[in-house]
């Protein structure tokens, strides 16, 4: 497979992404791939640089007659998302992605594919390997930790870049120009207890399954309505506790902040009489959940299994307190942009949800475009968490990236665009994090446009990349070099 991914077009891009998809890269997890863009940039003989926090800065002259142009910087960041189906046994941290060619995409085998950012980092290696382009003073920034907490954009210095002219490679959509991004904010919840020791008599174990949800990008896709795996299983809980009696002693869901949640599981005890009544409220879950989110969700499984007692309950004032406020909890989209139809302003990801010895913590995600809208939906999400008794604190906040629709850049990329392939791109602002916004903190001269190839389902299994779109956006490149 690797020899067929190899020979896609334009090769010298796809063989740089199939090399990374062999390099475990996970949030965190840089030392590899860091060393492996180092290497790259010093075999080419290229000024190669690395900052304090792991950032990697390759620089290329321009062509012989170009050296009076702008300076560009090409930049992407080198993490992915590790998300995977719950059957798949795959170490993120040692086992390279299982790639291959399905039709007019590349995919992965039941896990994330990488190709967010991996793509934005071959086309700029690939950029400068190539020794027949026409192109100004280049370099290429590689930003680190990118889809935690953006660690690599907030850790770069003022100066260190030299680029008039920022190129970002992470948005997901050929044939759009990206001018603007959203901020966001985790809101973090945590509420200590002592565990309840007593377990009624008669209760017997039951363990509550949701699988089988897509999941997705939180900012990407979150307008596409698809199921959260601690929304719905939280809406059953409600029931189970008030009419079947049940008791909660472990709850988990989602276990990344910028993924909508694919899957949770509770361990519950219930009354031994209630056991064949809560295996038809599971059924009727299932079938009801099915129905709700047909045409939306391929298939959602959720089924129960008898298991072992546990030792510990999370005691009733706690365990309906929070079930209450995870049931309140705003999720979804809640405002659309007026000055770009279509593109979501603010929405709310309740990402993860878990209880463990004593501790209930939930995470959240919120994004926007606009400050203050950002600031309410956060002070709304205090509100409900502080009534049911938690802690409730905001970590990780980013800037969001304000359009120039008169951006130099942008009109030299509009016409390069419709002399290349006839028709107009479109300009838009993402509801998703770029790490534009908070470069522009430090570099506020610099002009701006994300684009990238098409690339679908990121932040989850089904992640995939569109083959000719590849080919398309690395022309488009070389034509915008060519032309600044």
């Amino acid at each position: 497979m690797a020899t067929e991914i190899k020979e896609l077009s334009p090769k010298q891009v796809w063989g740089y992404f199939y090399d990374l998809t062999q390099i475990p890269r996970p949030t965190g997890h840089m030392e590899a791939v860091t060393r492996y863009l180092l290497s790259f940039g010093k075999e080419l003989g290229l000024e190669t640089l690395q900052d304090a926090v792991g950032n990697v800065l390759i620089r290329k002259p321009a062509t012989p007659g170009m050296e009076d142009r702008k300076t560009v910087t090409l930049q992407s960041h080198l993490d992915m998302v590790p998300q995977k189906n719950a059957a798949v046994r795959h170490d993120f941290t040692t086992d390279p992605i299982d790639a291959y060619i399905e039709g007019e995409w590349v995919t992965a085998r039941e896990t994330t594919l990488g190709a967010d950012d991996g793509m934005g980092v071959a086309l700029a290696m690939a950029v400068l390997a190539a020794k027949d382009l026409r192109h100004g003073p280049i370099e290429a920034l590689f930003t680190v930790d990118e889809e935690e907490a953006m660690d690599g954009a907030f850790g770069l210095r003022p100066h260190w870049l030299k680029g008039d002219v920022l190129l970002n490679c992470d948005s997901e959509k050929e044939g759009e120009l990206y001018v603007g991004c959203a901020g966001g904010v985790n809101v973090n919840v945590s509420l200590q207890y002592k565990d309840d020791a007593v377990i009624p008599e008669g209760d017997v174990a039951v363990k509550v399954n949701l699988t089988g949800l897509k999941g997705g990008h939180s900012g990407v896709d979150i307008h596409l309505g698809r199921a959260n795996a601690n929304k719905l299983m939280f809406r059953f809980l409600k029931e189970a506790v008030r009419d079947y009696g049940a008791r909660l002693s472990v709850v988990e869901g989602g276990n990344m902040h910028n993924a909508i949640p694919r899957e949770a599981y509770a361990i519950v005890t219930i009354p031994g009489d209630n056991v064949e009544a809560l295996w038809e409220l599971v059924a009727d879950y299932q079938d009801l959940y099915r129905e709700e989110y047909k045409g939306i969700e391929s298939r959602i499984d959720f089924t129960a299994e008898l298991v072992e007692l546990p030792q510990t309950l999370i005691p009733e004032e706690i365990q309906d307190d929070m079930i209450n406020a995870i049931e309140a909890c705003q999720n979804g989209v809640i405002t659309m942009l007026h000055d770009f139809p279509g593109t979501v302003e603010s929405s709310s990801n309740l990402s993860i949800v878990r209880s463990s010895e004593g501790l209930f913590e939930i995470k959240i995600l919120v994004r926007s475009s606009s400050g203050t809208r950002k600031d309410a939906i956060c002070s709304s999400l205090e509100s409900v968490f502080s009534l049911a008794g938690a802690k409730v604190e905001e970590s990780a906040p980013y800037n969001g990236w304000q359009p120039n629709i008169d951006s130099p850049i942008l009109q030299v990329m509009r016409s390069t665009y419709m002399n290349l392939f006839g028709k107009e791109p479109e300009v838009k602002v993402m509801h998703a994090g770029l790490e534009c916004g908070i470069i522009q903190g430090n570099y506020p001269q610099m002009d701006m446009v994300s684009i990238g190839p098409d690339l679908e389902h990121p932040h989850s299994p089904d992640e995939r990349v569109n083959i000719a779109s590849v080919q398309k956006t690395w022309d488009f490149i070389v034509a915008t070099l060519a032309n600044i």
